[in-house]
């Protein structure tokens, strides 16, 4: 996969962002009725069929495991709305717009409520291009890489891990780098300053 993310560049595995990913909130219709779930995070429900409601990516997938609901997938999965974003990521250096989690999100959806996505093969296609060409932006940052290159926008989850190691070592060096020049030569400053005489005449002192 392009742009994939070295475990000796990042801070977290692709398996812990997505772990992070779960905590998104997503649409569900559910099939049955049910009484309101309680977790430490938040409570969610009641469930009553055909009527739809926003939880947790973790538990839409639970939830749509045991079969009991299909989970409606985001606005911004339509395919006119990938097609426009992947268009203006070719023609444009900046990244657009997109949930932080995207890949995420649609990694979990494609591999638990395919059956859930309209034109699903597309939407993947889609978001799998998107990913390319921000992931090919990343490494061309990367390349370009400066202190003063250190405001992207719109970068996803992943896109961050992938840079986070990598940029925070350059920081520290351009840092180092730049207060070494500007710590005063002492050597030099010694030279500079004045020397007191040692052959100066002796004053004698008046006997008491």
């Amino acid at each position: 996969m392009a742009g994939q993310s070295d475990s000796n560049m990042s801070l977290f595995s692709p398996g812990e962002i997505e772990f992070m990913a779960g905590d998104e909130l997503v649409e569900i219709v559910p099939n049955l009725r049910m009484n309101s779930l309680y977790f430490i995070r938040g409570d969610y429900g009641p469930f009553h069929p055909q009527l739809a409601a926003q939880v947790p990516l973790w538990l839409a997938v639970a939830l749509k495991k045991r079969g009991k609901c299909t989970i409606r997938p985001p606005q911004w999965m339509s395919i006119e709305n990938l097609a426009q974003v992947l268009e203006l990521e070719r023609d444009s250096h900046a990244f657009q717009p997109l949930p932080f989690h995207y890949l995420e999100i649609s990694r979990l959806l494609f591999d638990h409520a395919r059956e859930d996505i309209p034109d699903m093969y597309m939407v993947r296609s889609l978001t799998e291009d998107i990913r390319d060409v921000r992931f090919h932006k990343v490494e061309t940052n990367l390349e370009k890489f400066t202190a003063s290159t250190v405001t992207w926008k719109n970068m996803s989850a992943m896109e961050v891990n992938i840079i986070r190691a990598f940029a925070g070592r350059a920081l520290q060096a351009f840092y180092k780098h730049d207060n070494e020049q500007q710590a005063p030569d002492t050597d030099r400053m010694l030279d500079k300053q004045p020397q007191i005489p040692t052959d100066r005449p002796k004053r004698n002192l008046k006997p008491r």
